[in-house]
């Protein structure tokens, strides 16, 4: 099902273009054959879903390579880079848009070859420079700076894309002036590159103190035998284990003043056969976890479950936002939908920047980013529900920044919660969240709820009974499909994604009252 409803979204493109043909038996509804025509090639139906399906899963490798390499590299600053990677992820379709239309303006047909050519030469081509990069992982003077500057770059992006997307919509665009916004895009978007290039021939004096953190392999070779190393991990776990509660929560030099004295004590202990070091059972919080390892934790499937219900909540919004603009008066949908795109790439590298403050400068719990984003989101549905007047700007607005917030702070709490060295696992299970969600929230609760209201306004009018608005409408009937006007189409469907997001930020702040310990212990500073 879920490959047929990709389908229906491609069918409805390349029929646009005159390049698909499709038929099938009315009576029983089954699809007996589809042939998708490109050039001189033909692909079937069947054929078509495992494109997708291999397309798909290529996208994800690349956006797990780049996050997880890039989290790594900087361990003390995961909000920031989760937010700026998750951001551009979200502006991508806008920026490969631009670039399609001044390459092939107008040949629509050659999109499909950008498309697979365009990712490809960019992956290959980077593959041996985007990757875990050792002995770089302090806090360097310039960090502040040049992530300050990268955002401010993020904010010029957004908003000289929003404004040539208005302008490509509104006014008719010679191919001359298109050029010319392409060429500003590729400036706004290669200006980063200038950070790397004057840090690597300006290099900054290190304090002498941060040579001594820099891992160095032949030391470690050289140093204890991998027993000796065994033993001291148990003695970490054991000094986890005997600590008090209350050290979490002291100044980070008396916490590490009465960790050094438990620690030695035990080591002593241990030494002279006093005590028994017990073998650690698992992994702590704020160590590396495996998947399985995870699994079994509350804390990993409240995370899963907060996310399901924030994003899925936010993701009925974007899938429906056509047909609620409709219902609602509004006959331009395309400029709400530009708009929510906007809200979700500043709602990414906002949540990454405001997140960071939080645990940085007060070493607070991530996930009340979360709650404090799910509860905006909350507050959005209840202005779909009502449509009041503006609803549909107020509604994207707020729905598009806690929506964005969540792919940014999810990931950068995951790793810190269950550490990085199985991130990339960890992370692309917890976004199996957003389709779960979607599929539920959209496809079950949204529509069939939609339907039924159109169906009752048909009654009224007099209308026959057709296929509403499902994804077998455009397909099947030979008719307009019924249509929902008013508030009423969607107030049941926003108040139960407003009851949704409610109890996710309810999830969150158990979460959050669970990791204080973990955030205290990781960042150094008791609660402000």
């Amino acid at each position: 099902m879920g490959c047929f409803a990709r389908w229906c979204y491609a069918e409805s493109y390349w029929l646009r273009l005159g390049l698909v043909d499709c038929y099938w038996e009315s009576s029983s509804f089954a699809i007996v054959g589809c042939e998708f025509r490109f050039k001189s090639f033909i692909i079937l139906m069947n054929e078509m879903c495992v494109l997708i399906f291999v397309g798909n899963n290529g996208e994800t490798y690349f956006n797990t390579a780049a996050l997880v390499s890039c989290v790594q590299n900087f361990p003390k600053s995961r909000g920031p880079v989760v937010g700026i990677l998750k951001g551009f992820a979200g502006l991508s379709g806008a920026i490969l848009t631009q670039i399609y239309t001044t390459i092939n303006f107008p040949d629509q047909a050659s999109l499909i070859f950008m498309v697979a050519v365009g990712p490809a030469i960019v992956v290959i081509a980077l593959m041996f420079i985007i990757r875990p990069v050792g002995g770089h992982r302090q806090v360097c003077p310039s960090d502040g700076l040049s992530f300050t500057f990268i955002y401010s770059v993020c904010l010029l992006l957004a908003a000289y894309l929003m404004g040539v997307m208005l302008l490509e919509d509104l006014v008719s665009v010679s191919h001359t002036l298109v050029t010319i916004f392409t060429v500003i895009l590729f400036l706004l978007i290669f200006i980063p590159i200038v950070i790397p290039i004057v840090l690597s021939f300006c290099k900054e004096p290190r304090d002498p103190t941060e040579e001594v953190l820099l891992p160095k392999p032949e030391q470690q070779e050289a140093g204890k035998s991998e027993q000796d190393a065994q033993e001291q991990e148990v003695i970490f776990s054991e000094v986890e284990d005997e600590k008090p509660r209350e050290v979490d929560l002291l100044p980070a030099s008396e916490r590490r003043k009465r960790i050094a004295q438990l620690q030695a004590k035990l080591f002593q202990a241990a030494a002279d056969g006093a005590v028994r070091v017990k073998r650690r059972r698992g992994p702590h919080r704020g160590e590396d976890f495996t998947l399985m390892q995870a699994l079994i934790k509350a804390d990993f499937w409240l995370i899963f479950f907060s996310l399901l219900l924030g994003s899925g909540s936010g993701l009925t919004v974007i899938d429906n936002l056509g047909q609620m603009s409709q219902s609602l008066g509004y006959d331009n949908t395309h400029i709400f939908v530009s708009m929510i795109s906007i809200w979700n790439f500043l709602g990414r590298v906002g949540g990454g920047y405001f997140s960071e403050i939080i645990v940085r400068d007060h070493a607070y719990p991530r996930p009340i980013a979360i709650a404090v984003a799910q509860l905006v989101m909350s507050v959005g549905h209840v202005f779909f529900a009502m449509g009041w007047p503006g609803a549909m700007h107020i509604g994207t607005l707020l729905i598009g920044l806690g929506y964005g917030a969540h792919w940014a702070i999810v990931p950068a709490a995951a790793s810190e919660l269950f550490g990085l060295k199985k991130f990339g696992a960890l992370y692309n299970f917890l976004t199996l969240a957003n389709p779960a969600g979607s599929l539920v929230f959209s496809g079950v609760i949204a529509s069939s709820i939609y339907d039924r209201e159109a169906e009752k306004q048909a009654h009224q009018h007099h209308i026959p009974p057709q296929i509403s608005g499902s994804i077998f409408s455009g397909m099947f009937a030979q008719d307009e499909p019924l249509k929902c006007e008013g508030s009423i189409c969607f107030f049941l469907t926003s108040m139960i994604m407003s009851g949704f997001c409610i109890i996710a930020a309810v999830l969150s702040m158990i979460l959050v009252y669970r990791t204080k310990p973990v955030y205290a212990h990781l960042y150094g500073k008791s609660r402000t």
